[in-house]
């Protein structure tokens, strides 16, 4: 039987109303994604819910979807006004470059939002540029650590999407923020072509794991084998789950992103398929009951 879904990782969007320079043209396959054309049309509520109709669907996670950074505060204004008519999203992640000078004035501005809950800046940096997000790895700046250290100050979390060969000083950096959550973005995103690339992430995983205040988010297999199938998941997910626990893992959509590798259906079978042996409880709690607690949703599931 399949429990309760609360999604604590869906994009959406409205091209006409908020500006997003990776979902417009004219569009590569030199990036993270490939091409992104396929997803690059608005993206509505109605549109998620038709996606996930075979799931029973209780809550859902907004994560910030890669606006113009002028445009943060607009999509999370826009996000609550949804959330006011609509009861969803139920918790929005805000966009906030932590090393920008003026981010303690933007997070203020966030958290006046009722739903909103933590913060997402991607942050990957790798050697390849065709794989970066940005020119360098900003999080070993002061200037980082010190945007990092303000979320206290909010009771925000902190989404992290990052590359496996950044994990062991964000490990050592979120270790002296026990008072932080932190949600691990898309199973770490491992990159198994690169040298000792299973092994980094391996590493890196279980210096995070080692972190009570660190949870992770099991999506995005198409940033690590393009195609993938359930077969190749299979191990990634359950070593992912060994690391964690049953308590700190959450299954999630990242739709429409995820789309471009497979449908939603696709994603969450395998997830279903993979963790078919475990206890009741234990699916209950990665299917949404971790993302209710983690995300401090308040949902009666």
């Amino acid at each position: 039987m399949r429990p309760p879904l609360v999604d604590p990782h869906v994009h959406l969007w409205d091209l006409a109303h908020i500006r997003y320079p990776w979902l417009t043209g004219p569009f590569d396959t030199d990036n993270p994604n490939g091409s992104v054309e396929p997803i690059a049309v608005d993206y509505p509520l109605d549109a998620y819910l038709a996606d996930a109709q075979a799931w029973d669907v209780r809550g859902i996670v907004h994560i910030d979807a890669g606006a113009d950074p002028a445009d943060a505060l607009k999509e999370t204004q826009w996000l609550q006004a949804m959330a006011d008519t609509r009861g969803l999203p139920s918790g929005i992640v805000a966009f906030a470059a932590l090393h920008e000078p003026q981010v303690e004035t933007l997070l203020a501005a966030h958290v006046a939002h009722a739903n909103v809950r933590g913060i997402r800046h991607i942050i990957n940096w790798h050697p390849d540029p065709a794989r970066s997000y940005s020119l360098a790895d900003i999080t070993t700046t002061s200037e980082w650590m010190r945007g990092f250290g303000l979320l206290r100050k909010f009771g925000l979390s902190f989404d992290l999407q990052a590359y496996p060969g950044q994990f062991a000083h964000l490990a050592a950096l979120i270790a002296k923020h026990p008072d932080t959550q932190v949600i691990l973005n898309h199973t770490g995103m491992a990159i198994p072509g690169d040298p000792d690339g299973w092994e980094t992430w391996r590493r890196g995983m279980a210096a995070f794991a080692a972190l009570p205040n660190v949870a992770v988010k099991i999506s995005g297999m198409g940033f690590t084998w393009r195609p993938w199938s359930a077969d190749l998941a299979r191990p990634h997910v359950l070593e992912t789950i060994d690391l964690f626990g049953t308590d700190r893992a959450m299954f999630a959509s990242n739709f429409p992103t995820d789309k471009l590798f497979g449908s939603f259906d696709q994603h969450f079978d395998a997830y279903d398929a993979i963790t078919a042996t475990f206890l009741a409880d234990e699916r209950a709690a990665m299917f949404g009951g971790n993302a209710n607690r983690i995300y401090r949703l308040g949902l009666d599931l």
